[in-house]
């Protein structure tokens, strides 16, 4: 899930299209940290791990080997095609050490915060979420895990960032583009269906919440890197492009033709190997301090 493409963000097509990139982008040192966090707990019982708006599985393809086990995973979201996609890649997918993770899926919505999705676990991870949440639903859940004594792992949380690059990586500013992402940052806080979503403004949100709650918080900068010219992520990046585009006329559409004209000059720039993307990320770990 995510709002860095205003546009289907829940597709199918769409989370395959990132996921490369995201696994690759993902903070490694606050995926060890949950990891010390893990295996700091008591042996036994299996580690239970929630997976809050989990998608196709790509948080859990990317944990379940790099975490101790046994695991047992819940994963939550309210599209039952994305979960038998997930269900279908958590059936495939080893622990550590090697042994099979075992999975529930929960198709629902996230809003309300339900604490018993929490119930009996470890671990709540998520990814590309918090951009479309409420701060009453943050809230929410981070005094579930406060009352539950459990870390987070939050990941690929888009802070209202993005821009072109050059063939040398350096940023372009062009005053159309400016004004682009400033329409696309105010259309980040539409409500989703979730409350007033938090946008850009996500990861300070997560972070000062979870301070507040007594959490230890850990954040890394976790940007998207798009190279101009790189084929392969040229789909990528002109979908990003179109969904810029399309949120921008949504907040003017009196300037669909002023917006269309910036659509179409941008797309032929990526297609013609003259410029790339980066679009800022989050990644950010907490836990109770109580038990740090």
């Amino acid at each position: 899930m995510s709002a860095s493409i205003p546009q289907d963000v829940f597709s199918a097509e769409w989370l395959a299209l990132r996921e490369e990139l995201d696994a690759r982008s993902r903070s490694h040192r606050l995926t060890g940290l949950a990891v010390d966090w893990l295996d700091k707990r008591s042996a036994g019982a299996p580690y239970g791990i929630v997976d809050l708006g989990c998608g196709s599985g790509s948080n859990l393809g990317f944990l379940a080997s790099r975490l101790p086990g046994p695991q047992r995973w819940r994963l939550v979201d309210h599209d039952a095609q994305l979960l038998v996609h997930a269900r279908r890649r958590g059936a495939l997918l080893r622990d550590r050490a090697g042994s099979r993770v075992a999975l529930e899926t929960h198709c629902r919505s996230l809003s309300p915060m339900d604490r018993e999705l929490l119930a009996d676990a470890d671990l709540v991870v998520a990814s590309a979420l918090f951009d479309l949440m409420s701060r009453s639903w943050v809230e929410s859940l981070v005094a579930a895990c406060a009352g539950h004594g459990q870390a987070l792992l939050l990941t690929l949380s888009v802070d209202g960032d993005w821009a072109f690059l050059d063939r040398h990586g350096a940023r372009v500013e062009e005053s159309e583009d400016i004004a682009v992402r400033t329409l696309f940052q105010t259309h980040q806080h539409r409500d989703k269906g979730l409350g007033p979503a938090l946008g850009g403004e996500g990861p300070a949100v997560l972070a000062s919440i979870l301070l507040a709650a007594g959490f230890w918080v850990e954040s890394d900068a976790t940007p998207w890197h798009l190279t101009a010219g790189d084929a392969t992520q040229r789909g990528l990046a002109e979908a990003l492009v179109t969904g810029w585009h399309d949120a921008a006329i949504e907040e003017t559409p009196t300037q669909a033709a002023r917006l269309g004209a910036w659509r179409d000059r941008r797309l032929a720039d990526i297609d013609a190997g003259e410029l790339g993307v980066t679009v800022g990320h989050r990644d950010l770990f907490a836990w109770p301090a109580e038990r740090g």
